[in-house]
């Protein structure tokens, strides 16, 4: 794991760039998910997780999106605050992580849940083209900040590059 001296504190205090983009990564996915799950499935409706059978199935399978994206966030937090804590969080490398898993949370359920494997679609009874652009087009937004975020906060730190 990386770790630097955070400007400003006594050279004991070391960041961590690695573990804080992951654990906000962590975050940035769950908080996607968690979106996805509240609005698509239960405001609006248009789908549930698992579709190709019953309604009950498809609950079911809700139910079990939002207890793993609940754990999720859960432990992301707990890991955060830890990193706060120890004065070790490496801000700029949150960001880039927390934009990072926004969008490869979006993207891969995009591509993979929505186009590989089928589970569901956005919506039924319209043509999906331009929900399906309009969701992997956010996605892959997300992902191109968070790249950005990184690059920068990898100049930044002076690793030359951005963090592994």
């Amino acid at each position: 794991m990386s770790a630097s001296v955070r400007p400003g504190t006594s050279p004991g205090v070391r960041t961590e760039p690695r573990r804080s983009m992951a654990v906000c990564a962590l975050i940035g996915a769950a908080v996607t998910a968690a979106v996805d799950e509240i609005v698509f499935h239960q405001v609006l409706g248009w789908h549930h997780f698992y579709d190709r059978a019953t309604t009950s199935a498809g609950l079911l399978s809700d139910g079990l999106l939002h207890t793993a994206e609940l754990l999720a966030l859960c432990a992301g937090f707990f890991l955060y605050a830890d990193l706060r804590r120890r004065g070790s969080l490496a801000a700029p490398h949150a960001w880039a992580g927390l934009f990072l898993g926004m969008g490869a949370f979006q993207l891969f359920d995009g591509v993979v849940d929505h186009k590989l494997l089928r589970l569901h679609q956005i919506r039924y009874g319209v043509d999906v083209t331009p929900y399906d652009v309009a969701w992997n087009l956010a996605g892959l937004l997300l992902l191109l900040a968070g790249a950005g975020l990184a690059v920068r906060a990898a100049r930044r730190h002076g690793d030359g590059g951005p963090p592994a």
